[in-house]
């Protein structure tokens, strides 16, 4: 498998545009969920173009859906732990509102390009 530049792949790109925006919205949460929340959606944010990276890196296409499986569970965290947010009054769904259709569109792309690099990786 020939080594994947990562800085080139879209949804390496949209996942680092993904994390400065949610970085935005967290300064919006309230201190007290500096150890809580703000502490968990950091750390899935983060995951999403970490995994990406680091799979790109990895010598077989099984390995490398195996972190885009990853970065896609980070992504369904971050969606949950947003409504959490919402729901608790934390932020109002307006505020939430473009993240979410964010990591809703990152989480369709990562998919499509999962099910290619798969495909790959079974010989199809």
């Amino acid at each position: 498998m020939r080594l994947q530049n990562f800085r080139k792949m879209r949804i390496w790109q949209d996942g680092i545009t993904l994390a400065n925006d949610v970085y935005l919205l967290m300064g919006i949460l309230p201190e007290s969920e500096r150890f809580g929340l703000r502490s968990q959606i950091s750390r899935c944010v983060i995951s999403v173009p970490s995994n990406i990276a680091e799979g790109s890196s990895r010598g077989s296409q099984k390995e490398f859906a195996h972190y885009l499986s990853i970065a896609l569970g980070s992504l369904f965290e971050l969606e949950t732990q947003l409504m959490i947010c919402a729901n608790a009054g934390l932020v109002d769904l307006a505020q939430i509102e473009h993240v979410t259709k964010q990591t809703i569109q990152l989480q369709r792309a990562i998919t499509a390009f999962r099910r290619q690099v798969a495909g790959k990786s079974a010989g199809l």
